[in-house]
């Protein structure tokens, strides 16, 4: 197959395309025209075109689009306030499927994420998986969060096109080398890591194991018409992950709060706000309950439905996956020869 990778230079993207030419596809790497691709192995690979375009400005994407099987849509805005996130990530997925339909190019992988789940009202506990409820109310979440969202009704709509062939995957926390200390396990204030919460389990799937489920994704027609929640086997709690890690890795500044003290303290801010000033005040994350749960409230999490449709079995575990994070190997090597 000839897939296209929007977004092939992140943090997710770079991992995506030697996954995908591990399994032997030919691979267009869209990037900003200004990236530097060089730190990247693939980039010289002769089963790799480097297609240098932005998204959200005028771009020949329709001739970039020529001989393509399938888009694999990565490329969000994650930068700027919450107009900028969702102007950024929803013009330019307008476009990219503006193109698509010009091209005639029906299959779509678009990525979306965990944080499209409703987590304030959701019970302690219970499982959130595909069939979970997603955001009752999106001006309570990030930009992020809502132009995710829209994203992923463009996505639905795209699919329901005549044509349309779309499989919507759902990664939770992707960690790896570039994100190890990240948003599910606390807060920076300056030099000061706050740790919120002990023993919830971490939805959590190393950045390796990932790719290779998108790339399934955009291989298996089995996978039309599906979403799907893409974490890994072995989930730890907080505190066992940050425990793997410090083994491994030096350690920020670390304080800790406890899951039902930090809830309370947001319940009781979130209410002088709303009755005191009106809702006026800008409150830190952490003291907006409806984001606050969306990183902390401890839950149960499933990926069965994505193994079966996928045939998807996450290679690494946690400890070879920390082992592999914090090593100095290079992970996006890729022989002259795809394997196939």
């Amino acid at each position: 197959m000839k897939l296209l990778i929007t977004g092939a230079s992140g943090f997710i993207g770079r991992y995506v395309v030697a996954a995908g030419l591990r399994r032997g596809h030919q691979i267009k790497a869209l990037v900003r025209p200004s990236t530097d691709v060089s730190r990247f192995s693939w980039a010289d690979h002769p089963q790799v075109e480097l297609v240098r375009l932005d998204l959200q400005q005028d771009g020949d994407l329709v001739a970039a689009l020529q001989d393509v099987d399938a888009v694999i849509h990565l490329a969000a805005v994650l930068q700027g306030d919450t107009d900028a996130q969702i102007q950024g990530t929803t013009e330019a997925t307008a476009k990219l499927l503006t193109a698509m339909t010009t091209a005639q190019i029906n299959r779509l992988v678009g990525i979306s994420t965990f944080s499209v789940y409703e987590y304030w009202r959701k019970p302690e506990n219970s499982l959130l998986d595909e069939d979970s409820a997603l955001v009752v109310n999106p001006r309570e979440r990030d930009g992020y969060t809502q132009a995710k969202l829209l994203q992923a009704e463009q996505f639905q709509r795209y699919g329901e096109t005549p044509n349309g062939q779309v499989t919507i995957l759902r990664p939770g926390m992707v960690y790896g080398r570039e994100n190890l200390w990240h948003a599910l396990l606390g807060a920076w204030f300056g030099s000061i890591f706050l740790r919120i919460g002990n023993q919830a389990t971490l939805p959590l799937t190393y950045v390796e194991n990932c790719a290779v489920a998108m790339i399934l994704a955009a291989e298996l027609e089995g996978a039309i018409a599906q979403t799907l929640n893409l974490v890994d086997d072995e989930l730890p709690t907080q505190a066992a992950y940050i425990q793997a890690l410090q083994q491994r890795t030096s350690s920020p500044n670390l304080k800790y709060i406890s899951w039902p003290l930090m809830r309370r303290l947001a319940g009781f801010a979130w209410w002088l706000n709303q009755t005191l000033l009106g809702g006026k005040a800008k409150l830190p994350g952490i003291l907006v309950p409806a984001k606050l749960h969306a990183r902390f409230k401890p839950l149960r999490y499933n990926n069965q439905r994505a193994k079966t449709v996928l045939n998807w079995q996450p290679q690494y575990g946690l400890t070879e996956a920390l082992d592999r994070s914090c090593s100095d190997a290079d992970l996006l090597a890729i022989s002259p020869k795809a394997e196939g």
